[in-house]
């Protein structure tokens, strides 16, 4: 099972985004936010987010790149939980319990998405409006491609042998 967390390469998406994801938090795709927008909801750090956000779960701010990485199950037990909250505090779902069964929806999708891909595989979104709505699009960025061993997920930047 493997979903994917936010990973940043700069700063630039604290600057592009009105709210970012912070590092290492899981990620969906929360295409949901921009289900009613029209061309006029989109200007600015809205556009960016709407054109390029992934969402991430804890803060349901937006990330430009996320790296796919192994979910274990109760971490989705959690993550559907948050999103079932989030439903029910913005969007005024009824009931965690009735929103459950759309964050379920929305983190599923996502594993669709991640689980053809090996771990550190990176995606990007790229959203336009269309006639029929909210189109959505995926670009694969694979681990050898970019050159990640110094962005691996779980480690840190300070792995390189010390010498005294």
């Amino acid at each position: 099972m493997k979903l994917a967390r936010a990973i940043h390469f700069d700063e630039s998406d604290t600057r592009v985004f009105h709210s970012p994801a912070r590092t290492g938090e899981w990620c969906i795709s929360g295409g949901f936010e921009f289900s009613n927008w029209s061309e006029a909801d989109l200007t600015g750090k809205a556009r960016q987010a709407f054109s390029n956000g992934w969402m991430g779960c804890e803060t349901f701010g937006r990330v430009s790149f996320v790296a796919v990485t192994q979910l274990e199950a109760s971490e989705k037990e959690w993550i559907v939980d948050l999103l079932a909250k989030h439903f029910v505090d913005i969007y005024g779902a009824p009931s965690t319990e009735a929103a459950r069964a759309v964050a379920l929806e929305e983190v599923s999708q996502m594993q669709d998405l991640c689980d053809g891909h090996a771990p550190n595989t990176l995606l990007t979104v790229a959203r336009e409006l269309t006639e029929a709505g909210v189109n959505e699009s995926y670009r694969i960025i694979e681990p050898q491609d970019a050159d990640l061993g110094q962005f691996a997920i779980h480690g840190s930047l300070d792995d390189e042998p010390h010498h005294h």
